[in-house]
Formats: structure tokens, C-alpha cells, sequence
């Protein structure tokens, strides 16, 4: 009980410092899937949050793993990848924990990552699938309007993009952004070689995911 009351008292330390300087974090897991892909992703967008809309996120964001205590320090946690992902127990009950005290994951399949991730939610929630975010959701109507809902950066398959989200006491704690790969039009433009509108697009989706979070 006084480790778990320690996580709430981190985490709520830091959603209340609101858009003060503030940091986030990459979760780096286990199952031998490729967690640090993207990595110019994050910085790109923090520093498009801090111009854009006000925040005062650390440049660099910082690494934690699943089963970490450190995790509480951080409001905002994204995780991507290709491949496989294993949650143990241990870091299934630890996530979980930071998700209902307060916190929030972000999830971008950055393409194969999809069926291993569904797997591994299902250890945390599951009585709470998956569900499909329609685009009047807050979270696409943040300073910018994306009256579509998630916008496509990526093409894959030729599937749709598709936003996913699991909800405690009518607050979103968890996002899967599916079939559009916000990260790699986050990344560096030589990375991907996206055009300026696709980039500015992947920003200012992933700046309404922050605003959301730091808000909510």
C-alpha cells in the first residue's frame, strides 16, 4: 500500500505542474520488439508543442521501463514499435497502477506492432477492450480541428487510420494510433522524405494528444 501510495503522489506531482517545465517519456519494453525506433520523433514534437502551444517540455525526453517506479514521474508516456511486445505480471500491474492514478500512454504502431500490443493490453484490461475513438472525440478537436478524425501519414496496407482508446471513469488514459504512424511523420524529414503538409499534420495531431493530456 506505501509503495502504491508513493506512485499516486509522483504522478499527481507531476499533472499538477500542468504545462509548467515539464518532461515525458519513451517506454522502452520487453518481447524484443524495436522500442527506440523513431528516435528523433519525440524531441521533433516536444519542440513543436513548446512553440505551438505553450508547453515547456524538456527537450530530450527521458526512457523508462514498464516495471520502474519512475514511470510516475511522468504524465505521459509513448511507446511504438514494429514487433513483439511481453508485458510479465509484475509490469502489467505496475502500468496499470500509473494508467488509473492519473497517468497516460500513447501507442503508435509503427506497422507489425498491432496484434502483439492487443495481446499484452488484455493482461491489464481485460474487461475494457479496445475502442474505436469517433472524430468528434476531444482529442481531435484540441487548438487544431481534425474534423476526420486521426489523419493518415503513413500508407501500409491501404487501411484506414484508426484511433483506439480505453477509458476509467470517463477519462481516456490509454491511445492507440493504428495504421497511420504519427512517429515517423514526427521524425526528421530526411528520415521519411513526408512532405511539409504531412509532417505539419503528424505535429499538430500529436500537439492535440499533448494538450490533452497536460489538460485532462
Amino acid at each position: 500500500m506505501k509503495k502504491i501510495a508513493l506512485f499516486c503522489l509522483l504522478l499527481s506531482f507531476a499533472i499538477t505542474t500542468g504545462l509548467q517545465a515539464q518532461e515525458i517519456a519513451i517506454l522502452k519494453y520487453n518481447g524484443g520488439g524495436d522500442w527506440y525506433s523513431n528516435p528523433t520523433a519525440l524531441p521533433n514534437l516536444i519542440q513543436f508543442c513548446n512553440t505551438e502551444i505553450g508547453t515547456k517540455i524538456k527537450a530530450k525526453p527521458a526512457t523508462v521501463e514498464v516495471n520502474s517506479v519512475g514511470i510516475f514521474q511522468y504524465p505521459f508516456l509513448h511507446m511504438t514499435g514494429h514487433g513483439n511486445v511481453v508485458f510479465s505480471d509484475e509490469e502489467a500491474t505496475n502500468l496499470k497502477t500509473y494508467l488509473l492514478s492519473g497517468g497516460f500512454l500513447h501507442i503508435d504502431d509503427n506497422y507489425g506492432m498491432e496484434p502483439y500490443i492487443r495481446k499484452e493490453l488484455a493482461k491489464l484490461f481485460p474487461n475494457n477492450k479496445l475502442e474505436e475513438l469517433g472524430a468528434n472525440h476531444p482529442i481531435f478537436n484540441q487548438k487544431y480541428k481534425f474534423t476526420d478524425g486521426l489523419p493518415k501519414i503513413h500508407e501500409h496496407n491501404g487501411k484506414r487510420p484508426q484511433a483506439f482508446g480505453i477509458t476509467h471513469n470517463n477519462r481516456l488514459i490509454l491511445l492507440f494510433t493504428f495504421e497511420s504512424d504519427l512517429g515517423d511523420g514526427w521524425e526528421d524529414q530526411e528520415v521519411h522524405n513526408d512532405s511539409t503538409e504531412v509532417r505539419l499534420k503528424a505535429l499538430q495531431m500529436g500537439a492535440n494528444i499533448i494538450k490533452y493530456v497536460f489538460n485532462n
